[in-house]
């Protein structure tokens, strides 16, 4: 019986595939029936076809790029603190983000963001 990846790899895989702009390795490490919140709670995306409606938006972003800042681990639930790169139509710029990922059987199932005021250069 093949053991699951640890948590932070599943992660550090969804970042390479959002960085590469490869939707389908992206959602290659959500479960099927996983969803996105913003921190508070409110629901952002629920299950593959949503998450890919929602991503394909940004994946078009040609500046599009997540830089990992930090990284803290407890468990299963996986902590980053990035900056992203994006394409706003004010400009190109960026915004600060937390990403709290909850993975199990080597998939996220939930993922919540705090996302900073965007800043544009």
């Amino acid at each position: 019986m093949a053991l699951d990846p640890p948590p932070e790899a599943v992660v550090q895989r969804q970042l390479a595939a959002y960085n590469a702009k490869d939707l389908d390795a992206w959602l290659a490490t959500y479960a099927e029936d996983a969803r996105q919140f913003e921190l508070a709670g409110k629901l952002l995306a629920a299950g593959h076809a949503e998450l890919r409606a929602r991503t394909a938006i940004r994946f078009a972003e040609p500046d599009l790029h997540a830089r990992l800042l930090q990284r803290s681990v407890m468990g299963n639930v996986v902590i980053d603190h990035e900056v992203v790169t994006r394409n706003f139509p004010e400009g190109i710029g960026t915004v600060e983000m937390v990403c709290v990922y909850v993975v199990r059987q080597g998939l996220i199932q939930t993922a919540s963001f705090e996302i900073g005021s965007p800043t544009v250069a």
